[in-house]
């Protein structure tokens, strides 16, 4: 394997490092142009059109879309059948996630000023939520929970989950999951189709007022276009890993780490910034030899070529400031003291801090949300969390005194902006 490595003193690194970070997250024009199609067919047939590409796509011939729903019976029977130490580690994971995204609750609030008006916030769940779930042979029961439980800490009224179920399979593990994590209805519907049946609705699978979950390039192209029908959670890119080390940690230790997310795809990235070139002569080396026993060696051995780099640093500030630019999805603090470097962070999706931080344990079961922003979207973007399955209206009750005041005010900045109608709104109240 071929691994690159580079250096900040090198003249050329910055055009280098710019290279490797270059990704468009552009849809293929052929992809969207199908996911138009399918997407306009289940906006004006409903039903009919989820059946039709159920039957072309997942090889599911069923009567009627009821004939798809999975039952929430069906999902206890799969969470009973499971052995008792994969029960538990699903039921672990899930109280952890819990009690992470509890935190994160903001509440309603007013306040009066001394003209007897009062101001404020009303925070509100939303009534219904869909939750896209990849399904098939691969099992996604994080994914569930992630999406799910923040919705429910929330206080959403309906989780409405959507899952690919290729030639019928019903992946018990993503069943279960969803028993643990409180999912009110469950479709076996994938692809286009399904965020289309979500945003507009159909007669038997119900409108939706947001959609969350990864998906494949056309559930992704789908997300796109249904948002402003719908509110979408992102349209994430491959998965990303920078790790930050002073050089003391077991080279194998972040070499598996490394992989771990070059093992999603040969699009994910994986870099490492570090002072000791020592050290990483050392990690590569790891990687070498780990590479071989890799169950997933292709994808991993494309990844860390294609994009994957090594980058030799002058200090730790230094490779605190190349991680804002690069902004990453997951950032790992593998240093003695990472309390330290934390004031030196702003950009970065989730920060590990520490030797045995793993990313690999947010991914599952740490507690905050795996569902991060993805190719430099961290610089304004955040994590999945409550807040975003609540919405807040602000509150205005206006008393006499305070109408003529604001009415006085309002009027003013009305006529400056040629609004008469907004001016003598305004004023009527002044002295009412």
């Amino acid at each position: 394997m071929k691994v690159t490595r580079l250096d900040s003193r090198q003249p050329d690194f910055e055009r280098r490092l710019g290279s490797l970070l270059a990704f468009e997250n552009t849809q293929d024009a052929s992809i969207d142009a199908t996911v138009r199609e399918i997407l306009d067919d289940v906006r004006q047939r409903g039903d009919p059109a989820v059946l039709d590409y159920s039957r072309r796509f997942d090889h599911v011939d069923v009567g009627t879309v009821a004939d798809l729903e999975i039952t929430l019976d069906a999902c206890h029977r799969a969470l009973s059948a499971l052995s008792p130490t994969r029960r538990d580690a699903l039921e672990q994971a899930a109280q952890r996630i819990r009690r992470y995204h509890e935190h994160q609750s903001i509440t309603s609030w007013q306040y009066t000023e001394a003209d007897g008006t009062t101001l404020g916030q009303q925070v509100t769940a939303l009534d219904r939520v869909g939750v896209y779930v990849p399904g098939g042979k691969a099992a996604y029961p994080s994914t569930v929970l992630m999406n799910t439980l923040p919705a429910k800490v929330a206080g959403v009224g309906e989780i409405v989950m959507v899952v690919p179920t290729p030639g019928g399979e019903r992946n018990p593990l993503v069943l279960a999951a969803a028993a643990v994590a409180g999912v009110d209805r469950i479709f076996a519907v994938g692809g286009a189709q399904a965020v289309g049946a979500l945003a507009y609705g159909t007669a038997t699978i119900p409108a939706v007022d947001k959609i969350v979950g990864p998906g494949n390039a056309y559930v992704a192209a789908a997300k796109r276009r249904v948002f402003g029908v719908v509110g979408i959670d992102m349209v994430a890119g491959p998965s990303e890993i920078l790790v930050l080390c002073d050089g003391q940690t077991p080279p194998d230790w972040v070499a598996m780490d490394l992989f771990s997310q070059a093992e999603h795809d040969e699009m994910a990235q994986a870099i490492l910034l570090c002072p000791d070139a020592a050290f990483i002569d050392a990690v590569v080396a790891s990687m070498q030899r780990l590479l071989h026993d890799m169950p997933r060696r292709a994808v991993i051995e494309r990844s860390i070529e294609d994009r994957g780099a090594l980058v030799l640093v002058r200090d730790l500030a230094e490779a605190c400031a190349i991680a804002n630019r690069i902004a990453p999805e997951h950032l790992e603090l593998s240093v003695a003291d990472p309390q330290a470097l934390l004031g030196q962070l702003r950009h970065a999706g989730a920060i590990f801090m520490g030797r045995y931080a793993s990313e690999a344990l947010g991914d599952y079961c740490a507690g905050p949300n795996h569902v991060l922003p993805t190719a430099r979207t961290a610089r304004f973007s955040s994590p999945l969390g409550v807040y975003d399955f609540q919405k807040r209206s602000s509150l205005i009750q206006t008393s006499r005194a305070g109408a003529a005041t604001l009415g006085r005010i309002a009027g003013e900045l009305a006529d400056g902006e040629g609004l008469p109608a907004h001016a003598a709104a305004a004023r009527y109240r002044i002295h009412a």
